[in-house]
């Protein structure tokens, strides 16, 4: 048996154990080659169409995200079509990977094709229906309007594609970086569209071979990266130098970071070959009224 100091020390030992083993992650991997379909509003007695999460509703761990509700696949078989579905405390944004169909909302129809993506107001009736004969496969992000939210999100829905905004540098990432900025709050007059609340920053990165945008953190926000094209190193949290750890990634993986985790990307692409891009979109963490900063 042991001591009497010893088993009282044990259980201490055991909960301090179990708090370590239990905390939450700096950040999160996934990949669409190994995302399974999982039912959602969205497929609910639809035809042809299939959700795959990634991070958020449908994913075991969707507890760990705080300010964005869903992050998924949804792909529509030719002559499919998803359910109608409305969220009234949540806006979200499609973007468009491959395909050609229609998104509707509250009745109204719109076009789209690859590198479109949209803003769908709180509270819109909305769907997908791909009346081509190829299938369609967009990105569903969904972000959580907490209550007394400071900016008011947009009333109307937008869309834009990629094409249409211009790669610019921003100092704070280096020169081998280029960056399309897509679209931000309500009060954005740099983005693309200016739609949104929660999200603040959709974006799109034009890495040069060898090129970085600089690994950094973001004090009040959650982040995704979605390697859409090529492969490089993601950094996500913290590694032997205490300032960042490289992973291997490659098109298709999707990356959650926590606020304040150290993130950025290097690229792998060789000379003369095609740049690596990456799509990223980050949220305002919702802190309490007594905790949100000036």
């Amino acid at each position: 048996m042991l001591p009497r100091s010893l088993r009282l020390i044990c259980p201490a030992l055991f909960s301090a154990a179990t708090i370590l083993c239990a905390a939450d992650p700096t950040f999160l991997r996934r990949s669409l080659a190994d995302a399974k379909a999982q039912p959602d509003e969205l497929t609910a007695g639809s035809a042809g169409a299939t959700y795959h999460p990634l991070f958020g509703a449908g994913d075991p761990q969707a507890r760990h995200l705080k300010s964005i509700a869903r992050y998924g696949e949804l792909r529509v078989a030719p002559a499919g079509k998803s359910a109608l579905v409305s969220y009234p405390a949540e806006e979200q944004i499609y973007f468009i990977l491959s395909g050609m169909g229609s998104v509707i909302c509250d009745g109204a129809e719109q076009a789209v094709k690859p590198n479109d993506y949209l803003y769908l107001p709180p509270g819109r009736r909305h769907g997908v229906v791909n009346n081509s004969s190829e299938p369609l496969r967009l990105l569903v992000m969904g972000f959580r309007l907490p209550g007394g939210n400071i900016v008011p999100p947009a009333r109307q829905w937008m869309i834009a594609n990629t094409a249409d905004v211009p790669l610019q540098q921003l100092a704070s990432h280096g020169p081998t970086t280029q960056f399309k900025l897509l679209m931000g709050t309500t009060e954005s007059k740099r983005d693309k569209l200016p739609a949104a609340s929660q999200m603040v920053s959709l974006f799109l990165m034009d890495f040069a071979p060898g090129g970085t945008n600089i690994p950094h953190h973001h004090e009040t926000e959650e982040e995704i990266y979605f390697i859409l094209q090529g492969s490089g190193e993601m950094v996500a949290g913290g590694g032997i130098d205490g300032n960042e750890g490289r992973h291997p990634t490659r098109q298709g993986d999707a990356w959650f970071l926590r606020l304040n985790t150290t993130v950025g990307f290097y690229s792998a692409a060789q000379s003369g070959g095609a740049h690596d891009l990456v799509l990223a979109v980050r949220s305002s963490f919702p802190f309490p009224p007594s905790r949100r900063p000036q």
